[in-house]
């Protein structure tokens, strides 16, 4: 039951192999299924694929952290920022903010 899920994405995919959502999907549910390498496979084929795909960004940053790859996490958070500004999506910003300056090591009393 728990592959049926991923092999429709699959399935989906071949179908719409540049569908930026089913790309995103598919590596959420790598990650769920904790193969990790091939999740990492598809958010940075979104990064690179389709940038402006402003969900990735906060995704592939965390999955760096957990990886313990700092360097990569905070450049990727600094790209999903400028690219949320210019979406102006205000939630996606707050939140790409938020992390990026709780690795960078401030916290909400560093004013």
């Amino acid at each position: 039951m728990q592959n049926t899920r991923l092999e429709k994405l699959i399935e989906f995919l071949n179908s719409e192999p540049n569908d930026a959502f089913l790309k995103y999907a598919l590596a959420t549910e790598y990650l769920r299924l904790n193969e990790i390498d091939k999740s990492l496979v598809y958010y940075e084929d979104l990064v690179y694929n389709h940038p402006k795909y402003v969900g990735t960004y906060y995704h592939l940053g965390k999955l760096y952290e957990a990886l313990n790859r700092k360097d990569d996490a905070v450049v990727t958070y600094e790209q999903g920022m400028l690219i949320a500004k210019e979406a102006r999506d205000n939630h996606a910003l707050s939140e790409l903010r938020a992390v990026y300056m709780e690795l960078k090591g401030f916290d909400d009393d560093d004013d």
